[in-house]
Order: C-alpha cells, then sequence, then structure tokens
C-alpha cells in the first residue's frame, strides 16, 4: 500500500478516483481506512478520494494521540506533503472532531467539510473509558453492541470488531480521551465551509440530536437523516450516503467553476 513520511512518521493512505475535487478522509477512534471503503470504492467517480490511517491505527507507524490538536496537526501535514491543494475534509466520529477543529484553525486547506457520525462534542461512557483501559476485548465489544442499527447484519458488524481489536488498546484509548475532551459547541458556529451533516437515525454513540446541533450551527449547513443506520451510517447505508456526499460534490464543483468562492455562494445553493 501507499505511504506517506509525515513529520518522520510513515503514514498508510489509500487514493482512488480522479476529479476537479480531492475528498479527504478521517477515520475514528480505534479505526482504519476500513471505514471508508465503501465510499473509496463508490465515489472513484465522482472525485480522487484519499483515506488515511491515522498514526498507531492501520498500518501506519506511530503511537496515536490523546488529543484531537495533535491529529489536526498530522492531517495538515499529510495534506500539504501530498500536494492535494485544497481539500473536502470528511471526517466520522473522532474523525468529524478532527474535521471541525481543522477547519476552525487551518480553513484556508478545506474548499468544503463532510461530518458523518459526530458531534461539535463527543462525552464519551465512563464505562467505554474503563473497559478499554482493562479488558480490550470486552470494550471493543461494549462499544460495538452500540454501534449499528438494529437492521446491520452480523457480518458487518463482526468485521467493525474484528478491524478495532487489530488496534493497539493504549491508541483506542488515547482516541476516546481525545474525543472526551473535544468540545467545540461554541466556536463551531464559526466554521465558514460548505459543510454535509450525515447521521444514522439510530445512531446511539453521536445520536442525531448531535447532528442537528451542527447543521444548525453550521452556516448553510445540510443535514441529511439516514434510516435503518447507525454509527457506522457509511458502511451501513453506503448508497445512501455516497449519493449525498456525490450531489455535495457536484454542487461544490459548480460553484467553483462558476467562480465562487469556497464559502458564502454555495452557502446560499445549499440552504
Amino acid at each position: 500500500m501507499p505511504t506517506q513520511s509525515v513529520d518522520g512518521i510513515t503514514i498508510n493512505y489509500l487514493l482512488t478516483g480522479s476529479g476537479p475535487l480531492t475528498l479527504c478522509l478521517v477515520h475514528g477512534s480505534g479505526g482504519s481506512t476500513l471505514a471508508w471503503v465503501r465510499q473509496l470504492e463508490g465515489l472513484a467517480d465522482a472525485a480522487r478520494v484519499v483515506a488515511l490511517d491515522l498514526p498507531g491505527h492501520g498500518d501506519s507507524a506511530g503511537e496515536g494521540s490523546r488529543s484531537i490538536d495533535d491529529y489536526v496537526s498530522v492531517v495538515k501535514a499529510f495534506v500539504q506533503a501530498m500536494r492535494l491543494g485544497r481539500v473536502v475534509l470528511g471526517g466520522h466520529s473522532m474523525g468529524g472532531a478532527i474535521a471541525q477543529a481543522t477547519a476552525l484553525a487551518h480553513p484556508d486547506l478545506l474548499s468544503g467539510l463532510i461530518l458523518v457520525g459526530t458531534g461539535a462534542r463527543l462525552r464519551v461512557l465512563p464505562r467505554i473509558l474503563e473497559l478499554i483501559a482493562s479488558n480490550y476485548a470486552e470494550g471493543c465489544a461494549f462499544v460495538n453492541a452500540y454501534a449499528f442499527s438494529p437492521a446491520a447484519s452480523e457480518a458487518l458488524k463482526e468485521g467493525a470488531k474484528a478491524a478495532i481489536l487489530r488496534t493497539r488498546p493504549q491508541v483506542t484509548h488515547g482516541d476516546f480521551t481525545a474525543c472526551n475532551a473535544f468540545d467545540v459547541m461554541d466556536r463551531v458556529g464559526n466554521i465558514r465551509l460548505p459543510a454535509l451533516v450525515i447521521c444514522g437515525r439510530d445512531d446511539r454513540l453521536t445520536p442525531p440530536k448531535y447532528a442537528r446541533f451542527l447543521a444548525q450551527r453550521i452556516p448553510g449547513a445540510r443535514l441529511v437523516l439516514v434510516d435503518k443506520a447507525g454509527h457506522y451510517v457509511q458502511l451501513e447505508q453506503p448508497e445512501i450516503v455516497n449519493a449525498e456526499i456525490r450531489e455535495f460534490l457536484e454542487t461544490l464543483t459548480s460553484t467553483l467553476s462558476a467562480g465562487g468562492s469556497p464559502s458564502e455562494p454555495i452557502i446560499r445553493l445549499l440552504a
């Protein structure tokens, strides 16, 4: 698999597709590029799509972090090292926190924002932190039990559990610690980028009220709630999610092609 050196750390990534826009995707706690496999497959004709393994995750080197801001630095350095230009940054769960923090700190890096199964604040149940630290397999099973809609297949649930078990316990615990400290509720309204917010109606980890808050606070943001989907909405209902992302990218492309900026014109179009 291709890799990129970022601040001396070897970062694994997957890259598909081509197009006028680059969609950069960031996974959640204990995750990897596998969280985006259906988007890498399904959106290759709509954009250049790149998904990275954060340090300590998937096939990337490094030790992970206990800070969202640290991960923001990694994403920024990755985008610059890969010479991706301005990207549409998509994030799932913790990746959504990273995307929001990047939009606030480095808006010049981005042309748009896609927030999937996430929130402006991500408090973690103390029981999750306790189990991840003391009994990793049980902790992963506990999280997995809340992560999916009742409509999800057993194969999908087992695949997600196996994926997080591949990540070292200390890395996943650091991720949940980072999420627990994340809170931009009083600042998220300062984001001035086109934004798409997606959440499964059956999401019990980051429930729809989190998504509604984001859509209400980010000017012009579009909210999509997906039936028969939980926290891993992009894997549970990939056709719906991909169609919504495709429409968002097409609207953004049209606006930029017409000479608009990445913010105000598309905000009016999507409102």
